[in-house]
């Protein structure tokens, strides 16, 4: 077996070494990712610049954090208090996302878990800010986008120059003591009943006026109408109608005298 030569070993090494450090330099940032470069040796975190997607080369001595930069959510139960000392619990989600270009900052200022150390609080305070200006009928009827959107205006302004964004707040679930729940559903209910009777009542109030207009208007025509009637336009409707009468090809028509009124008798039918 042949010895292999001396200058083998050193380069052998040497490449196994390049192979090592070009593995610990490359960094891989996905998508919808951003990474913060970490320098051992220097300031720490670096503040001005943020890694974007693909392949990296860094120090084998420094390393990459790597965050998610793209919108992203966290959903979470609260107790909190309603106005009249009532503890309510309300599930939400919020919608949120680094500011990009400061992901160095917001890493440096509070840690890789910004989430636990940032938005939580915030988003903790905002609500009990808000939901402690409503009663429990507000908050488990018709007051849940107004909600949705003052937590969203007291978060935003808690995280103010914190270079965290939230984007939308959703209320999905107000839960309150089942005796409370139960008292609300039995108001809510009568209400419903209440303008239900008073819609029927109205209903049939207007129908009767309907009916009413129209009886009049009836009365109305018809006293004019006989106001209208003389005595001689009678008797010429009625020689129209005994002239039409007599010209009918199926009658035999004998005239004797006159009525009472002084139309025409009409006699003889076939």
């Amino acid at each position: 077996m042949e010895r292999l030569p001396k200058i083998a070993l050193p380069v052998m090494f040497i490449a196994v070494l390049i192979i090592v450090l070009i593995f610990k330099s490359s960094v891989t940032i996905g998508p919808g990712e951003g990474g913060v470069l970490f320098e051992q040796f220097g300031e720490g975190i670096v503040t001005d610049k943020t890694y974007s997607e693909g392949l990296h080369i860094i120090a084998p001595w420094n390393s990459m954090i790597i965050r998610i930069v793209r919108q992203q959510s966290i959903s979470d139960e609260m107790n909190v208090l309603s106005v009249n000392g009532l503890e309510v619990k309300v599930n939400g989600t919020i919608w949120y996302e680094p500011e990009y270009d400061n992901l160095g900052k917001l890493i440096k200022t509070k840690g890789e878990d910004y989430e636990q150390e940032l938005l939580d609080p915030a988003v903790n305070a905002a609500a009990r800010s808000v939901v402690g200006r409503y009663t429990p009928e507000q908050l488990y009827s018709s007051k849940r986008d107004v909600i949705e959107q003052e937590i969203l205006e007291e978060v935003t302004l808690l995280l103010k120059d914190q270079y965290l964004t939230v984007k939308r707040v959703l209320v999905e679930d107000v839960k309150l003591p089942v005796t409370i729940k139960n008292a609300i559903e039995g108001k809510l209910k009568q209400e419903q009943e209440s303008l239900e009777y008073e819609f029927r009542l109205v209903t049939a109030k207007k129908e009767a006026e309907k009916v009413t207009i129209e009886a009049q208007g009836k009365a109305d025509a018809n006293k004019i109408l006989s106001a209208s009637l003389t005595d001689k336009i009678l008797q010429d409707k009625g020689i129209e109608a005994t002239i039409k009468l007599s010209e009918s090809p199926n009658s035999k028509v004998i005239v004797i005298g006159s009525g009472d009124s002084g139309l025409p008798l009409i006699l003889g039918n076939q």
